[in-house]
C-alpha cells in the first residue's frame, strides 16, 4: 500500500539528500527538503562520479560489516543509473572503466577478492593485460595487469540539476534553510514546522553538528582538462590506479575520467582531516603532483588544455570512523544517511531505497504503537 498523507522532511540536498528525497516521493510520501547550499555550491558537484565496487579507489572504508552493506547499495545503484543511461537521462552514461596494477592481481588476496566478486555484478566485464599498451598508458609506468568493465559515469552538474527537476515534479517542497544545533533538540519544533511526522538526515559533514558527532573529511580534488582530440583521439574511457597499501606515500592514485564528451576530470587526492577549499595548482603541492601523475601515467595527456574557465575543483568527502551511517535512531527518532565518503553516487540509490524502508518502518510502528 502506497504511503499518501505521512510528511517527510530531509535535511540536506546533495546527491544523498535529494535521491532519497526523489524515491519518497515516488513512494507517495508527502516531502520537503531543506538546505542551507544548493549544487553548484555543494560537494556533490566536485565528486568524481565514477561508480566502483567498494572500497573505491579515494575510499577510505575497510571496515567488513560497512563493505557489505556497502555492496548491496552499489548493485542497486548500479542498476538504477543503467536504467537512465537507457532513458538518456542528462549526466548519466555507462562507459567502459579500466583498473590497472604494478603486480599480477593473484599477487594480492585483497585486489583478487575484490576482482572476483567484481566480476560478476557488472556488464561486460574483461581481464586483459594488455590493456594498459592498448590505451596509451606508459610502459615506463610499471603496469602489468589490468581488467575492465562497463560502468555509470556523472556529469554531476547536469545530473545534479536533473535530479532537483525530477523532486520538484514530484511535488517535493524545497526550501533554503539552515538547521542548527542538534537535531534531538530541534526534532519537536522542526516536525510542527514542516508538518512532518519523521526527519531524514542526509547533511554530509553537517551531520557532525546536527548529531553532536565526530566526523572529518578527506578532501579531494579533481583537475579539469579539455577533451578536444588528444593525438587525433577523445579518451572515452575511465583508467584508474588504486592507493598501493605497500606504499607509504598515500598520494599514488591516478583516477582519470570522461565527464562528458568534452571534458576530463583528473585525480585523486585524499588528505585526511584537510578542510582548506582554497587549493589550486599553483598554491599547493599534492595537487600539481597529482597532476603530473595522471600525465606521466598517460602521456597524451600533456596536450590537453586546462579548462580555462574552472581548472580545479576542491571539496570535501564526509567521513567518519565508523564509515557510512544509514540507520534510524530510535532515542533521536531520526533517520540517519551520510558518512558516504568518496562513493556518494555509487551509493545513492541505494541508500535512499534502504532509508525509504527505514521510514516506513517508523511510522508503521508509530501507527501500531497508537493503536493500544
Amino acid at each position: 500500500m502506497r504511503a499518501n498523507s505521512q510528511k517527510i522532511l530531509v535535511v540536506g540536498a546533495g546527491v544523498s539528500g535529494l535521491t532519497t528525497a526523489l524515491c519518497l516521493a515516488r513512494e507517495g510520501f508527502r516531502v520537503t527538503v531543506v538546505a542551507e547550499r544548493f549544487a553548484p555550491d555543494i560537494v556533490s558537484v566536485v565528486a568524481g562520479a565514477l561508480w566502483e565496487w567498494p572500497p573505491a579507489v579515494c575510499g577510505y572504508h575497510h571496515d567488513q560489516i560497512s563493505l557489505a552493506r556497502s555492496k548491496n547499495w552499489c548493485v542497486t545503484s548500479y542498476e538504477m543509473f543503467e536504467k537512465l543511461a537507457r532513458a538518456k537521462v542528462p549526466g548519466v552514461a555507462m562507459r567502459r572503466s579500466n583498473f590497472y596494477f604494478k603486480h599480477p592481481v593473484e599477487e594480492s588476496p585483497h585486489d583478487l577478492h575484490k576482482m572476483r566478486e567484481l566480476a560478476g555484478k557488472v556488464r561486460g566485464f574483461v581481464r586483459d593485460r594488455s590493456l594498459a599498451e592498448r590505451n596509451g598508458v606508459s610502459p615506463g609506468y610499471g603496469v602489468v595487469d589490468a581488467y575492465s568493465h562497463m560502468a555509470p559515469m556523472i556529469d554531476t552538474d547536469q545530473y545534479m540539476a536533473w535530479l532537483m527537476r525530477q523532486v520538484k515534479i514530484h511535488g517535493v517542497r524545497v526550501e533554503r534553510y539552515r538547521v542548527e544545533g542538534l537535531l534531538a533538540d530541534r526534532r519537536a519544533e522542526l516536525l510542527d514546522r514542516y508538518g512532518a511526522e519523521v526527519i531524514v538526515c542526509c547533511a554530509g559533514l553537517g551531520t557532525a553538528g546536527l548529531r553532536g558527532i565526530g566526523m572529518y573529511p578527506l578532501r579531494g580534488a579533481l583537475v579539469r582538462v579539455r577533451n578536444d582530440g588528444l593525438r587525433g583521439r577523445r579518451i572515452r574511457e575511465a583508467h584508474c590506479v588504486s592507493h598501493d597499501e605497500q606504499n607509504e606515500d598515500e598520494q599514488d592514485i591516478v583516477f582519470i575520467v570522461p565527464r562528458n564528451p568534452r571534458l576530463l576530470v583528473l585525480g585523486g587526492l585524499a588528505e585526511k582531516d584537510e578542510w582548506d577549499t582554497g587549493i589550486n595548482l599553483e598554491n599547493h603541492g599534492p595537487v600539481r603532483e597529482m597532476y603530473e601523475r595522471c600525465l606521466a601515467f598517460m602521456p597524451a595527456l600533456r596536450h590537453a588544455r586546462l579548462d580555462p574557465d574552472e581548472p580545479v575543483r576542491v571539496g570535501l568527502r564526509p567521513f567518519r570512523n565508523e564509515n557510512v551511517c544509514l540507520e534510524w535512531d530510535d532515542e533521536e527518532k531520526v533517520v540517519y544517511n551520510f558518512a558516504h565518503g568518496g562513493a556518494g553516487f555509487s551509493f545513492s540509490w541505494g541508500c535512499a531505497q534502504e532509508a525509504v524502508g527505514l521510514v516506513r518502518a517508523a511510522i508503521e510502528d508509530r501507527a501500531y504503537s497508537y493503536s493500544f
